[in-house]
């Protein structure tokens, strides 16, 4: 029983590929996802905050506006 080692064949390495694309790929489309999500996020707390604030109103807080109008000259000049 005898193994017979080629020592005439070269070993094939595996090529170490470069990955620095792909990095920074991934980085910039996981960054991307976060901004969308918290741009979401902020828009749905906007309106969730704004419905809230409508239901809390009061009858008097519709004719909050109803008094007297300030002049639209008002410090215009002379």
């Amino acid at each position: 029983m005898s193994i017979e080692v080629d020592t005439l064949t070269p070993v094939e390495d595996t090529p170490v590929e470069e990955k620095t694309g792909f990095t920074a790929l991934r980085v910039i489309t996981w960054f991307s996802v976060g901004m969308a999500v918290a741009a979401l996020g902020i828009f749905v707390g906007a309106e969730i905050r704004s419905r809230y604030r409508f239901k809390k109103r009061t009858p008097y807080d519709f004719y909050s506006n109803a008094g007297e109008q300030q002049a639209g000259e008002f410090g215009v000049g002379i």
